[in-house]
């Protein structure tokens, strides 16, 4: 909720940007000639900028406190293919094929400074990708690997790549790549995956995963 909001406060910004750009580009007298010709069509950019950053937070859902945001179940249809049922948080369910014996999630993660989450922004998150490994080294670079990017297509403009490249120095907003541990694959077997604020963490949930992290260890 908080990061709709988000996005809804910045679609505002965009719009009163919008208006004076217009105001500034329609106006009969140009004070400033060209100048104030460039520096409408400035404003008009970072609306659209803004814009795009709105729908960039949009996708991201708000965490509180540990939760669960997927569960992950697996059927074998033959050695070393899995289909893969991910069910995220809003319970809508995904079906993927993925080769290999073991299988990893990513997550972008979205932290806030107190002052920011003292007023509702508590950390948000998005799931990445989906991606499976071999246990065999050789296989690992020999063999077909599947790697699945998850949630929405790639953003215009992608707000989480530039914090986390170039926002070292901001002290206000923090952008966090989570990965929870590969664990192994096997038919039947259930695991959920659950994300903190230190990170993603997979549990085994029935027999079968049990097992198949037993063995694996």
């Amino acid at each position: 909720m908080a990061y709709t909001l988000l996005a809804g406060v910045i679609i505002v910004v965009a719009l009163f940007v919008v208006l004076m750009a217009g105001r500034l580009l329609f106006k009969r007298n140009w004070l400033l000639g060209w100048l104030r010709g460039t520096f409408g069509f400035l404003l008009l950019l970072a609306s659209v900028m803004l814009a795009l950053a709105a729908f960039d937070f949009y996708s991201y859902k708000q965490l509180s406190k540990e939760q669960t945001i997927a569960t992950i179940s697996f059927t074998q249809l033959e050695q070393q293919r899995f289909q893969v049922s991910l069910v995220d948080s809003e319970g809508s369910e995904q079906i993927y094929e993925l080769n290999g014996d073991l299988w990893q999630l990513d997550a972008r993660i979205i932290k806030w400074n107190k002052a920011f989450a003292g007023i509702g922004l508590k950390p948000g998150y998005r799931l990445d990708r989906l991606s499976g490994r071999y246990y065999s080294l050789e296989k690992e670079h020999s063999a077909e690997r599947t790697v699945y990017q998850l949630g929405v297509s790639k953003s215009v403009l992608d707000v989480w790549a530039w914090l986390h490249d170039h926002g070292q120095n901001l002290s206000i907003i923090d952008a966090t790549y989570g990965s929870a541990t590969y664990l192994p694959m096997d038919d039947g077997a259930l695991f959920s995956v659950n994300l903190s604020s230190t990170g993603l963490l997979s549990r085994p949930l029935n027999d079968r995963a049990i097992q198949a992290v037993e063995g694996w260890q």
